[in-house]
């Protein structure tokens, strides 16, 4: 993760708070993947590994922070270092956030399937977006892993992909509430499930601008997209 110290401690230190990130990723991707099959057949057993992954989810991210403070106390790091103790708080929060979205879909899934008598909705639209999402977390997880800033500004683009289906899939779908009230209750479960898992992305999308922070020290978060492009394949 970072150049070589005169202390192989510290080494050892930053290795082992970038692994345990990477594990965390690992839970989250095996989450969102078992939410994601839930859209193609309905499994309850499925929900509730879903719905009890929180908590590990949950103490993974105090423990990842609790062990960041540590090093920083210990360390007292500075510039790369620093950055990359600071960006793996940082990516913790967004992984945790990712799961609970991952949590959200399992849960409205369920509540569509136990409406059974309502009218079906084409949900192809999700289906795509869930893979892109699920993607694009699995690729910001590899980036991270080799500190590649060229393939984190192209996860960054990716990102648009999933916004853009996430409004047309919004646009269809309120057109189909319109033309046809009966399908509003599902509609809205359905809208939901699209929502998190744009959020998801977002997530991702996050995880990817830390490696440029993390490489580059700039702050990426906020800039256009195609000055981005611009500045990491030039």
């Amino acid at each position: 993760m970072s150049e070589k110290h005169l202390s192989s401690s510290f080494d050892a230190d930053l290795t082992l708070v970038s692994t345990r990130l990477l594990e965390m990723g690992g839970l989250v991707e095996s989450q969102i993947s078992r939410a994601l099959e839930l859209l193609n057949a309905f499994d309850d057993e499925a929900v509730r590994e879903v719905l009890e992954c929180e908590q590990r989810l949950n103490r993974m991210e105090r423990e990842i922070d609790e062990e960041v403070s540590q090093v920083i106390a210990r360390r007292q790091p500075t510039a790369r270092d620093l950055r990359l103790l600071l960006a793996i708080s940082k990516c913790t929060t967004n992984l945790e956030r990712a799961g609970d979205e991952a949590r959200k879909v399992a849960k409205r899934v369920r509540r569509v399937h136990e409406n059974l008598g309502a009218p079906g909705i084409g949900i192809a639209g999700i289906r795509t977006s869930g893979e892109m999402a699920f993607n694009i977390l699995r690729r910001a997880l590899d980036a991270f892993a080799r500190m590649d800033t060229v393939a984190a500004a192209q996860i960054v683009r990716d990102d648009a992909a999933i916004d853009n289906e996430f409004r047309a899939f919004t646009r269809r779908l309120v057109t189909e509430m319109t033309e046809n009230p009966r399908v509003i209750s599902t509609g809205l479960e359905y809208l939901v499930i699209a929502r998190a898992i744009e959020r998801i992305g977002d997530h991702a999308k996050n995880i990817a601008e830390f490696v440029v922070y993390i490489v580059r020290g700039t702050d990426v978060r906020h800039v256009r997209r195609d000055w981005l492009e611009h500045e990491f394949h030039s």
